[in-house]
């Protein structure tokens, strides 16, 4: 299991040719998708979606690290490979967002009659949170982030 950390350590010491700045909203969304909907939403975690978005990610870092370690180890990765490491992102990509935000938006009306994660007024603090309207938004902030 690659620490999500570890990743944004890579980036900033120059391990990896990943800019921090792209590598901080992939680790990002992967977070809140794990943690923020398949975790707390077990509703989610069946749909064919989970599927999808698994494969995408799961090949995608295999492509990568196995491009990166042998880059590493040998001073040059194979043509095979390098012709994987920038021409497969443009199944992978597509079908990882499509699943990403299509997750959000199933988990939406478990999200609502739950209510998990919501902060409520009035409080000690003055303050709301409505996890609903921040996924809503999130499936909106998507596609132009992308």
């Amino acid at each position: 299991r690659a620490a999500w950390w570890a990743q944004i350590l890579h980036g900033l010491v120059g391990l990896v040719r990943s800019p921090v700045t792209a590598t901080l909203p992939q680790i990002g969304s992967r977070l809140f998708l794990t943690w923020g909907i398949l975790w707390s939403f077990p509703e989610t975690q069946s749909h064919i979606l989970v599927t999808s978005l698994v494969i995408s990610w799961s090949i995608t870092e295999i492509i990568r690290y196995s491009f990166f370690g042998l880059k590493e180890t040998l001073g040059f990765a194979p043509s095979w490979l390098l012709w994987l490491r920038y021409s497969t992102f443009m199944i992978l990509y597509p079908t990882g967002i499509l699943s990403e935000v299509g997750l959000i938006y199933i988990a939406l009306p478990y999200i609502k009659v739950s209510e998990k994660y919501f902060v409520k007024m009035p409080n000690k603090w003055n303050f709301s949170f409505d996890y609903f309207y921040t996924c809503a938004i999130a499936i909106g902030v998507y596609v132009p982030g992308t």
